[in-house]
Order: C-alpha cells, then sequence, then structure tokens
C-alpha cells in the first residue's frame, strides 16, 4: 500500500504543472482572462514593443506595428500596420494569444474589432513614471515572465528615486516641451513626459492645457515666457525648428541659449529609456539654473 502511495506521489510530482489562470483588469476597465501565460503577442505601439522586451517576453512576441525599432531583435518581426491604422486581418493572421493595445494611440472601434475576433485584448496607458514600472510588471505576469519583469521594474524604480534625490528639491526651472513645429504642439500636466520634467525640479509651463497633447499658438509661448525650451522632433537630429525661437530675442529661453535637445524615443515613449531623457532633461535644467545664477544682477 504504502509502495503504491510512494508511487503515486512521484507521479504527481513529475507530472506537468496545469497553468494558472490570469485574470487582470486593463486601463479601460475590460476584464482580461487567460488561460495561463500568452505564448503569442502582438504589440500594437511601438513603446509596448520595447516594453514586452525588456519584462522578458521578447521570444513570444510574434507581431508588431511600424517605428518598433528597439530592441534590434523587434526589427525583423513582422509588422501589422500603424498604431493608428492596424491590419486587423494581418494581426488575425498571426494567430496571437494576446493582442496589447494603447490607450491614447490605437482606435478603439480596431480593438473591439479583435476582441469580436475572439482574440484576447490588454489595453495599457502610462500617465506618470511609477506607472511604467506597473507596466512592466504586468506584462511579465501576462507573459510568464514575472521573475525578469520584476527585476526590470525595481530597477527603474531605483533610478527614478535617485534622480528625484538629485534634481527634485532643486530651484524650478518653468519650460515649454515642444513635440512638434506645425502644428506647434505641447502637452499637457498630466502627460508622463511633465512627470519626468517634474522630477528634475522643471514645470510645465503648459501643464492646465485640457487635452494630453495640445496645439497652440506662437503668442501663448511668448505670454508664458519659460526660462528653457525643450524639443524633441523626430528622430536622433536637433529639430531646425527649435532654433526658430531665436527669432524672439525678449523670450527668455531664447535669450539665455536655453533651447534643448532630447531624441524623441527617450522620452516620448512609455518604456525603461524614459528615464535616460529624463536624465537629460534633468542636466538641461541645470544647465538652465547655471545661467541664471551666472547673469548678471
Amino acid at each position: 500500500m504504502i509502495t503504491r502511495i510512494t508511487a503515486l506521489a512521484a507521479l504527481l510530482l513529475c507530472a506537468p504543472l496545469a497553468a494558472a489562470e490570469i485574470r487582470l483588469t486593463d486601463a479601460t476597465g475590460h476584464e482580461l482572462v487567460l488561460p495561463g501565460p500568452a505564448q503569442r503577442i502582438v504589440s500594437l505601439a511601438p513603446h509596448i514593443t520595447e516594453v514586452l522586451f525588456a519584462a522578458g517576453a521578447g521570444d513570444k512576441v510574434v507581431g508588431v506595428v511600424a517605428y518598433s525599432d528597439y530592441p534590434e531583435a523587434a526589427r525583423r518581426l513582422p509588422q501589422v500596420g500603424s498604431y493608428t491604422k492596424v491590419d486587423l486581418e494581418a494581426v488575425a493572421a498571426l494567430r496571437p494569444d494576446l493582442v496589447v493595445g494603447w490607450v491614447s494611440g490605437n482606435p478603439p472601434a480596431n480593438l473591439d474589432k479583435l476582441r469580436a475576433l475572439g482574440i484576447p485584448v490588454f489595453v495599457s496607458e502610462a500617465r506618470n513614471l511609477a506607472d511604467v514600472a506597473t507596466s512592466l510588471e504586468t506584462v511579465g505576469r501576462l507573459a510568464g515572465t514575472e521573475a525578469v519583469a520584476h527585476a526590470a521594474a525595481e530597477s527603474f524604480r531605483a533610478r527614478r528615486a535617485a534622480l528625484a534625490a538629485r534634481y527634485g528639491a532643486r530651484p524650478t526651472v518653468r519650460m515649454f516641451y515642444q513635440i512638434w513645429d506645425r502644428p506647434l504642439m505641447t502637452i499637457n500636466g498630466t502627460h508622463v513626459i511633465s512627470d519626468a520634467i517634474r522630477l528634475c525640479g522643471g514645470e510645465n509651463v503648459f501643464a492646465g492645457l485640457g487635452p494630453l497633447a495640445a496645439t497652440i499658438g506662437v503668442e501663448a509661448v511668448l505670454a508664458a515666457d519659460p526660462e528653457a525650451i525643450v524639443a524633441s522632433g523626430m528622430g536622433e537630429e536637433r529639430p531646425e525648428w527649435l532654433e526658430q525661437w531665436r527669432n524672439w530675442p525678449n523670450l527668455t529661453a531664447a535669450a539665455t541659449g536655453n533651447l534643448f535637445f532630447i531624441p524623441p524615443q527617450l522620452i516620448q515613449r512609455h518604456t525603461p529609456r524614459l528615464l535616460d531623457g529624463a536624465e537629460q532633461l534633468c542636466v538641461h535644467l541645470e544647465q538652465a539654473r547655471a545661467r541664471r545664477e551666472a547673469a548678471p544682477r
């Protein structure tokens, strides 16, 4: 009898454990239920692709959208359109067991159509730096890579805390963050970039605007008279239009030379690299403070 029990116990120990059900509510309030960790994931935003890789789930990503260019391995994956115009047929052809979308970028109708096809969809949105760490842990849970994801999240939190300790209490620098030139666009105070601005001891002069990303006029910038202007442009090169602010020599940012550039992939994507952009921003605002202190009184 004991031998039979021992044999049965050994058999149970050797048998594969059933995957635990995963139940999570996404940023839009939809509840997602997966029978186990996702094995075939389609990402509907470049920053989501990057977060998936950072969370240890890169080998489970089978499809991405245009501009998913980091890490290098993401460039070789099949593309399913852009984040604003998803090719639903291309997504379905990849037979995903999970699609991860973006609240601010993916049209809700596209996400609803994917759900109607029976494809599980989880939608995320980072509104502050803490949300980036949470996103890492969330996708790690969805993909079954919790250990890697948790380590990445903790590393992000530690680095954020170090930047806050170094720069958060420095004298405030009023600044304008410029997304684009034509039309002239900026971000409001609830955008994740504004959280990076606060981390560096900066103040977004357009924090009170309603939309996350808003179109404004040159007159509004001149009236706000920021001490620094930070722009991101489209790529690695400093945009020519940043220098156009020198046409208004009475503008404090122009008069002091506080016209700074940060590559958009470092500051505009909700990924661990956002802290690379934040660190550059903190250094720029320190330069603005130094110029203020050096100015003749």
